[in-house]
Order: structure tokens, then C-alpha cells, then sequence
């Protein structure tokens, strides 16, 4: 087994079927094997779903927890600037909530944030420095930082 490793990512929503057409909007397929509780999504090598807010405290042993949002970020990289934009105005016409345009950074590369209407902060990224594959995965390279 190879311990570093996530192989399934699971957003707690207020509501499901709102999230499900949001992700729907975005371009997003759910998988067939999602029930109605939960909606599952394959990514490369890994898996996203959506879980009722209730139900994923439940499901933790938690049931009093109020579950809170945004002190995680995901992200996707992209390999130009424009497919950065693209894909950020895209998640703003799917009803995503714009946190920070895409811009140049620091650190050399090109982001934004934005926010599904659950509050799950998403990244969009060009890094010059991690190149991606041609099915736009990402491997560290040797030596980066």
C-alpha cells in the first residue's frame, strides 16, 4: 500500500440535488454508481463526491458537528493562462461564487479562486514550473519546490 496517497475526496453540501446541478452546470459527470444520498464523480486516478452536510456528520460519528468550509482548497492546473480563464469564467457561469480573479502571482505562475455555492473554495492554476501530461495529470518533477 502506498500511504501517500487521497483517493477520494468527500464535500459535505446543503443540498445535494442544488450541488449536483451546480457540478452538472460545470461540465461535471456523475458517475453511475451515485445514489441518491451521495454523488460521485471520477477524476484521474481518484474520486470527488457530495454528501448531504447532516449526513456526512452523521456519518463521522459526529452528528452535533457543525461542519465548516473553506479552510481547504482544491485545485486544478492548467497548462496556459488562457485555459486558466476559461475555465474560471466557466465556473462562474455554472454559479460559482468569484473569490479572486485570475492573476499573476508571486511565486511565477497564474491563479484565482472561486467558490461552489456550498463555499468549497477551488483553485485554477498555470504553473511554469509543474508540466502537465497530456490528460493534463500532474507529477511533481524532480527537484521542485
Amino acid at each position: 500500500m502506498t500511504p501517500q496517497r487521497v483517493t477520494l475526496t468527500t464535500l459535505g453540501v446543503a443540498d445535494l440535488a442544488a450541488s449536483r446541478a451546480f457540478y452538472a452546470r460545470l461540465g461535471w459527470t456523475e458517475h453511475g454508481e451515485s445514489q441518491p444520498g451521495v454523488a460521485f464523480y471520477q477524476m484521474h486516478g481518484a474520486v470527488l463526491a457530495l454528501f448531504g452536510l447532516a449526513d456526512l456528520a452523521a456519518d463521522q460519528g459526529r452528528s452535533d458537528a457543525a461542519l465548516g468550509v473553506g479552510a481547504v482548497t482544491l485545485a486544478q492546473n492548467f497548462a496556459t493562462e488562457t485555459e486558466v480563464d476559461a475555465a474560471f469564467e466557466a465556473a462562474l457561469r455554472a454559479g460559482g461564487i468569484a473569490l479572486k480573479r485570475p492573476e499573476k502571482v508571486f511565486w511565477g505562475g497564474y491563479s484565482g479562486y472561486w467558490a461552489d455555492p456550498d463555499g468549497h473554495v477551488w483553485e485554477v492554476a498555470m504553473n511554469p514550473f509543474w508540466p502537465l501530461a497530456d490528460d493534463g495529470s500532474l507529477t511533481l518533477p524532480e527537484g521542485a519546490a
